[in-house]
């Protein structure tokens, strides 16, 4: 087949999607339908919204953070609190092509399911929102409400701690996106529309559930407990090597745990380990359970071999590993150049770095996108196109500053 590069081939080409939106899951979902395919209209604040700035950033003060997570999309500098500004929203919303308005910024009528609907019966709308009922959340205080912070961490620890990956935006993000696309294949069926709300509570509450953390005290009374670096359930954790380098082992299948032990040389120990313990280490189980002997007994090897002897080791046997790495030698190991998730992008206002696609390829290539736009750059192109507005409409609309071009 021939490889998906040119937008009109992606799965999504033909749909556009309004996105008013900042920080992570709302951006993140108009990424995901943009290397799809879709078109994709950012609308911010004149000025920009409360992410504009956020870090990471250059020297110079421009955010990586923001132009990263807009990349290839059109991006429009609206006055939201004018009618004039919200009537232009109404309008980019029902118009062709369009019908489909992604939002974190709910709660407002003017552009609210039922709003837009009367402009547009087949209209799909979708709210992200931080809590069930309404109430603001962020990844970080959801996180801390669910209970994984509890158990992240040395296992001897009694505080808390925060993972820095904001997890819960990422999984909702990838949610609302699915919720879109699917929403979009029901109108081609039905002709109908979709009011789509999706919490972010309620995305780390299923996630939780669907992994157990929530039906264990359900099922057996008790919560999970702290572990560290041990893999809860099976025999994983850290090492370090004769040079203070860290990797983490994983041995998840009996193949994986017969060769760590072959190559520890600690058949013998282990078996006599089993034997006084009446264990079968033949089972994840019991291999989880006595993990800090077994631990004890592997760290030796590890502690009188350097890290490339250990790495050679390791990558001649079948035990899952990898050695732990900084961003910063991620970044200079040649991995991103030898991926073909990765293009180089000249970012305006930022420099030219390795960009990833979309992580799934179609047809054997990835759907990478163009850079971010200078925040309000397409306002004339985006006017003239989709609501059909003369030179003369749009120089108006600009002096009043309805619209910041």
């Amino acid at each position: 087949m021939t490889p998906t590069k040119h937008p009109d081939d992606r799965p999504l080409a033909g749909v556009r999607i309004v996105e008013i939106s900042s920080f992570v899951a709302s951006p993140l979902c108009g990424l995901t339908l943009c290397q799809l395919g879709a078109e994709v209209i950012r609308i911010d604040p004149i000025g920009g919204a409360a992410d504009i700035d956020r870090w990471p950033v250059t020297a110079a003060g421009e955010s990586i953070y923001w132009t990263g997570l807009n990349r290839g999309k059109r991006s429009l500098a609206l006055d939201l609190r004018s009618d004039a500004g919200r009537d232009i929203v109404q309008r980019l919303v029902a118009a062709p092509g369009g019908g489909v308005l992604v939002t974190n910024a709910g709660g407002r009528d003017w552009m609210s399911h039922e709003t837009l609907s009367a402009l547009r019966s087949d209209v799909i709308t979708l709210e992200l929102l931080g809590r069930h009922d309404g109430r603001p959340a962020v990844d970080y205080t959801v996180n801390a409400a669910l209970g994984f912070p509890q158990i992240t961490g040395p296992a001897d620890y009694a505080g808390v701690v925060n993972h820095v990956l904001p997890a819960w935006d990422v999984a909702a993000g990838l949610h609302a996106a699915l919720a879109v696309t699917a929403a979009v294949r029901r109108r081609e069926l039905t002709g109908a529309g979709s009011r789509i709300v999706l919490p972010l509570e309620d995305v780390a509450l299923a996630t939780a559930g669907a992994l157990g953390y929530l039906t264990e005290p359900q099922v057996n009374g008790t919560g999970r407990p702290a572990t560290g670096n041990a893999v809860y359930g099976t025999y994983g954790t850290d090492f370090v090597t004769a040079d203070g380098e860290r990797f983490m082992i994983v041995a998840l299948t009996s193949r994986h745990f017969r060769d760590l032990m072959a190559l520890t040389g600690t058949e013998k120990l282990v078996a006599a380990v089993e034997s006084a313990l009446g264990a079968d280490f033949g089972r994840e189980s019991d291999r989880y359970e006595h993990r800090e002997v077994l631990t004890g007994l592997f760290a030796r090897w590890f502690r009188t071999h350097s890290a490339d002897e250990v790495g050679t080791a390791l990558g001649a046997s079948s035990v899952l590993h990898e050695r732990y790495r900084t961003f910063e030698q991620v970044v200079g190991s040649g991995d991103l150049a030898a991926n073909p998730l990765f293009a180089e992008l000249t970012q305006p206002r930022i420099g030219t770095y390795l960009a990833a696609a979309a992580p799934a390829s179609y047809d054997g290539a990835h759907l990478h996108t163009g850079p971010a736009a200078r925040l309000g750059a397409d306002g004339r192109e985006v006017l003239r196109a989709v609501l059909a507005l003369g030179d003369a409409e749009i120089a108006e609309l600009e002096q009043a500053g309805v619209v910041a071009i």
